[in-house]
């Protein structure tokens, strides 16, 4: 299985790839996450955020018009538009690639706590590292407790998990991998002599990874030391974390 993060922005652009639309394993939570939010103003969820008040206020109207947003792509994989779904690039995958895509990758969210490429999604933001009562819960980790990881290991053919998702994402199931086998991956830039991660970099090389790993039907470490997307080398496998630089 392979984890991603969300990204913030998102498209409305319809896509013609066959995907039959599914429903989140926690609709049941999002709504009820939403539900909450939607009691929130403009002001309220500016400074929660930490968002300009026309990002906000976008925000407020999405959650008050949850479970009927105006959309033509509902589709979690179509919607979501970061740098490292730019370089997954979903929408050029054949259809083959599309259906192991489906099974073998799941994206990590603050709402909705996994998702499926194929899952139906109401437009949001939402960071897992929101400081926010939540009912009982005294954030977003609290919230979901083991519950994402229990998840992940159902829907998870074999025993490796490739975490190509950030550390505030994955922290929400660190905890409770067990007994999965965590793939770490490392991407460096080479700058002033020195190796260093350059955020946006990394970024696009987790996507182009997780394309690599879906178009060449990885499911354990042999061959990822092949990859080479963005002038990216092979240096390491160390304490099951690869390690690959760029100049």
């Amino acid at each position: 299985m392979i984890v991603i993060s969300p990204a913030k922005r998102l498209s409305n652009k319809a896509c013609e790839i066959i995907l039959n639309a599914t429903t989140p394993a926690f609709d049941e939570e999002a709504n009820l996450l939403a539900k909450q939010l939607e009691k929130l103003n403009v002001s309220d969820l500016a400074n929660l955020m930490g968002v300009s008040d026309s990002i906000a206020e976008l925000n407020v109207e999405r959650f008050k018009s949850w479970g009927n947003p105006k959309k033509e792509e509902k589709r979690a994989i179509f919607q979501f538009e970061g740098d490292v779904f730019k370089h997954l690039d979903a929408r050029n995958l054949d259809n083959d690639d599309i259906a192991y895509m489906n099974q073998r990758l799941r994206i990590l969210s603050g709402i909705y706590g996994l998702l499926r490429p194929s899952d139906e999604m109401n437009p949001y933001r939402l960071e897992m590292g929101t400081k926010h009562n939540f009912g009982n819960s005294k954030n977003l980790y609290d919230f979901w407790g083991d519950k994402i990881a229990n998840q992940i290991k159902l829907e998870t053919k074999g025993s490796i998990l490739f975490n190509l998702a950030s550390e505030e994402y994955f922290s929400s199931i660190k905890k409770y991998t067990e007994p999965l086998k965590v793939i770490d991956f490392k991407f460096l830039s080479v700058s002033g002599g020195k190796e260093r991660v350059v955020g946006v970099i990394a970024k696009r090389a987790r996507g182009e990874m997780a394309r690599f790993l879906i178009e060449n039907r990885i499911e354990n470490t042999k061959g990822i030391e092949n990859f080479s997307s963005m002038g990216f080398k092979f240096k390491e496998f160390e304490n099951n974390t690869f390690t690959f630089v760029t100049s």
